[in-house]
């Protein structure tokens, strides 16, 4: 396992794949650290445990640059839909349905 850095923040490296820890994102993306924990329970984020035993031990997360990115795409903003301006009638028409 490498540690490598990638803009501004330390990922380790297992194979060719970046792993990120919930702090480095929270940085990265300048929310809270709790903010990216609601992500990864809620599912929205995709995150692995490397905690030797799941019910003990306290987690430890790591985020692939992959899911990042996906996660990213996903909550990115999308331009709105164009409407038509609906063309305004004058005023000394009269309309018969």
């Amino acid at each position: 396992m490498d540690r490598d850095t990638d803009e501004g923040f330390f990922m380790a490296t297992v194979d060719d794949q970046q792993y990120y820890t919930p702090p480095q994102i929270a940085r990265h993306l300048g929310v809270k650290h709790d903010t990216v924990l609601t992500w990864i329970h809620g599912h929205e984020l995709q995150a692995v445990n490397l905690a030797a035993r799941s019910g003990g031990q306290r987690p430890r997360w790591r985020i692939s640059r992959q899911a990042l990115d996906d996660f990213l795409s996903r909550r990115s903003a999308s331009p709105p839909p164009k409407t038509r301006q609906r063309r305004r009638q004058p005023d000394n028409v009269i309309t018969f349905y």
